[in-house]
């Protein structure tokens, strides 16, 4: 597998995503990585780790889209950027999958202008991965599409199923719908009007409405919401998780009585932050498209970036885009 990265995609980069890439190969997650960017830069800082030459290659990229710059006009006026060349070689052929921690939205934009939707798929949905009590469950959107119809929600419902099932080996995953409450009659006219298709879809495993609250108990596979409810929820979660272990970590220092219990549950807390650390999972993928990209988080380390290349590594090898070709293939048919 050769894997595409965008090396100035992160708020540190490029140094996040070369020390990433060398990892990956050390740890022998893939046969090679691209890395698009500034070469001088790049091979600069690769001097200073030792790893076979061969593995890791640097294609030159002059451009650079910044956090702030429009999602369309950056991508259509920065054809040499970092961000379009990944996504370009992964279209060529030239790599398995792209990977980019920059711009969301100039990453969707290029990846929706290079790739194009996949027949009878109307929106792109990025799609996170979350850690549960129990599995992991899968939400989308996180953050593509804030304004949504209810045939995009249904055809979410879907491409989150099929990534299930491929990426999670999940047999017949099971389907709920975010809303403020269980109950069918529950919610706005969207989501009733959703609710209402999903119930009659059968080739779906809908279970019903899932409230906020239960979103972590893993109770269900996929969970669909439109893009600003999914981002909203996304980043309170991750909130809410830093919140709480700067919370123990402030009791733990109190006193002696504290740190002695600290030292005695270490290994539980160990257990727990890794379970909730968003550098364990690597990033998002955007699905509903001809190609793979995965989307970091901004302020990913090298350890977060070397995973998103593991997820990218898996992503390619399960043929979730072909399976999902071939089922809206036939859907449209």
């Amino acid at each position: 597998m050769r894997i595409a990265v965008d090396a100035f995609g992160t708020d540190n980069a490029p140094y996040p995503e070369i020390e990433g890439a060398v990892l990956a190969i050390k740890e022998d997650l893939c046969q090679q990585v691209i890395l698009t960017g500034s070469e001088d830069i790049i091979r600069a800082e690769l001097d200073k780790f030792i790893y076979p030459r061969e593995r890791i290659l640097i294609v030159n990229a002059p451009d650079r889209i910044a956090m702030d710059d429009s999602a369309t006009q950056s991508v259509r006026h920065k054809p040499e950027s970092s961000m379009v060349k990944a996504i370009a070689l992964h279209h060529s052929g030239e790599a398995d999958a792209a990977v980019s921690a920059g711009n969301t939205g100039a990453a969707m934009a290029a990846s929706l202008f290079v790739y194009g939707r996949i027949n009878n798929v109307q929106r792109p949905a990025i799609a996170g991965t979350f850690p549960t009590q129990q599995n992991h469950e899968i939400i989308l959107d996180i953050g593509a599409n804030v304004d949504c119809t209810a045939e995009h929600l249904v055809q979410f419902a879907r491409l989150g199923s099929l990534y299930a099932e491929f990426l999670l080996h999940v047999q017949n995953p099971r389907v709920s719908l975010l809303n403020i409450g269980e109950e069918s009659a529950k919610g706005n006219q969207l989501v009733k009007e959703v609710y209402k298709t999903l119930s009659e879809a059968k080739d779906l495993n809908f279970i019903g409405n899932i409230e906020g609250k239960d979103v972590l108990k893993g109770i269900t596979d996929v969970i669909v919401c439109d893009g600003f409810v999914g981002n909203v929820m996304l980043k309170t979660i991750e909130g809410a998780a830093i919140s709480i272990f700067e919370l123990l970590k402030e009791q733990f220092n109190k006193d002696w009585i504290a740190k002695l219990g600290a030292m005695l549950s270490y290994p539980v807390f160990t257990y727990l932050k890794k379970k909730l650390d968003h550098t364990e999972y690597g990033g998002a993928m955007l699905i509903g498209l001809n190609g793979l990209t995965v989307i970091s988080h901004g302020r990913s380390n090298a350890k977060a970036m070397k995973n998103a290349i593991k997820f990218a590594v898996r992503s390619a090898e399960s043929g979730f885009v072909s399976h999902a070709q071939e089922y809206f293939t036939k859907a449209g048919a």
